[in-house]
């Protein structure tokens, strides 16, 4: 057999090059070419004959069968969601995370709720034996007689016994662990990684038998691996969290058959792994009028989420003022606090800002930019909002306070957890049973109404003319 020839491949755009440099000559990154040794020509008739045999061939699209292949539900209504409604046959899904987040724990659960429903799942482990898979298993009480277990790296011995067993559900634990014996580089190389998700593609999409591939992810929080990886399998998923932390979310950063803005929220426990139903009710919990905490109505997808923002505002000890953001985007809260700084003439230049969002959840619209503002401001003068108060708006340049989408479903939420006070953008027209609805127009209405006593801050805050004072009641 001929040998296979040496390219270099970008693991950030998954470009080739036929000789190496330190820039990428397709995506300009430094530093990102790696060793890949194309399959040799014996290699690519078999490739070519394994894909020759995936479907009919050319159809009408009028004529494909959609009703055939129903997707297979699960029992976590949680993973349902992120997945778009349960596990596609045919699919290819990358699962990624830190070491030691869960990643194993979770699809150990998801097997066993797929073998629960009649099926049997194949479980390839290439990086632990059968007893120490079939331990975890048992401590985590999900052994099923459906699960079936095969430790084995090497990638012809895998793909044979999809083929045999022909289950409902494959997961291969990890994919850098996966070595093609006719690929000359050693196993989780840009060679062996890429050519590996490529033949159980091939292999999903013939077989229409769903693949899970768990990915390691680098320092920088990627999947490793060239960054091809991910353009070809049908949906990524990043399993999020920190060990001393209890939630886990699970976020699509890509999905073929779903939205990518839909997320899962876990709690890791001592029996394994749990879906959190209510996830507003464990992300806020007990709350209580505390300086610098703010009740702020998100949108994951679909659903409305209730998160607990928190800021504190101290004064700075060096000659450069920190600013950290845990939660929101840093470039965000820059923002806010420039509008606060030049529209309501808060001081915030010579004071350390810190910002945390309870439970580990990211909040990446603008629709918390209110809530950041009245949180910040909150705190400079160690004033409270009511705990039972929640916030929507998004904030303009010039301080206006700008109308958010689906407020309706933000508010309604808001009344399921006890909240019975609104702070929105003017103009709204949202009117809400069981709750004070207070439109606002601009950040210095809003502020000077939350936080009327303005005792010590050299200024006032008055409210705009023409408009009789408000108070909050």
């Amino acid at each position: 057999m001929p040998k296979s020839s040496l390219i270099f491949v970008c693991r950030e755009c998954g470009g080739e090059s036929i000789r190496w440099s330190g820039q990428c000559p397709h995506c300009r990154a430094w530093n990102t070419l790696e060793e890949f040794n194309a399959p040799s020509a014996g290699r690519e008739r078999r490739r070519t004959a394994e894909t020759a045999r995936v479907g009919p061939g050319v159809l009408p699209i009028t004529e494909l069968e959609l009703d055939g292949a129903p997707r297979l539900p699960l029992q976590w209504m949680e993973l349902n969601r992120v997945l778009g409604g349960g596990v596609v046959p045919g699919s290819v899904i990358l699962l990624g995370g830190e070491p030691g987040v869960g990643k194993s724990t979770l699809l150990m659960h998801l097997a066993a709720q797929a073998a629960r429903a009649g099926g049997r799942v194949l479980y390839v482990s290439g990086e632990e034996s059968p007893q120490q898979v079939g331990l975890r298993a048992r401590r985590l009480a999900v052994a099923e007689s459906g699960l079936l277990m095969l430790a084995e790296t090497d990638l012809d011995e895998i793909l044979a016994a999809v083929e045999r067993e022909a289950p409902a559900l494959t997961i291969v634990d990890s994919i850098q662990t996966v070595m093609d014996a006719a690929v000359e580089s050693a196993p989780g190389s840009v060679s062996q990684v890429r050519e590996g998700a490529a033949r159980l593609m091939r292999l999903a999409k013939q077989t229409a038998v769903p693949i899970f591939l768990v990915g390691h992810v680098t320092k920088e929080g990627a999947i490793a691996g060239p960054r091809v990886l991910e353009h070809m399998v049908d949906t990524v998923l990043y399993l999020e969290g920190e060990r001393g932390q209890e939630f886990r979310i699970l976020r699509a950063t890509k999905n073929r058959f779903g939205s990518t803005e839909e997320i899962g929220i876990f709690t890791m426990t001592a029996q394994g792994m749990e879906e959190v139903s209510d996830p507003s009710a464990a992300l806020i919990g007990d709350l209580r009028a505390v300086p610098g905490t703010a009740v702020l109505a998100a949108m994951e997808g679909s659903r409305p989420l209730l998160v607990e923002l928190q800021s504190l505002v101290s004064r700075a000890a060096g000659a450069i003022p920190r600013r950290v953001a845990n939660g929101i985007d840093l470039n965000r809260l820059l923002m806010v606090a420039a509008v606060l700084d030049k529209r309501a003439q808060l001081p915030l230049a010579s004071y350390d800002i810190y910002v945390n969002v309870a439970g580990g959840v990211r909040v990446s619209e603008p629709a918390a930019d209110l809530g950041l503002a009245l949180s910040l401001a909150g705190n400079l003068r160690d004033q409270a909002l009511p705990a039972d108060t929640v916030v929507v708006g998004e904030l303009g340049l010039a301080g206006e306070v700008r109308r958010v989408a689906r407020l309706d479903r933000r508010l309604q939420e808001a009344v399921r957890r006890g909240l019975r006070r609104a702070i929105v953008p003017a103009g709204a027209g949202v009117r809400q049973e069981g709750m004070e609805v207070v439109e606002v127009r601009d950040l210095k209405e809003a502020i000077g109404l939350v936080f009327p006593d303005q005792a010590g801050l050299g200024h006032s805050l008055p409210s705009p003319a023409g408009e009789p004072s408000k108070t909050w009641r």
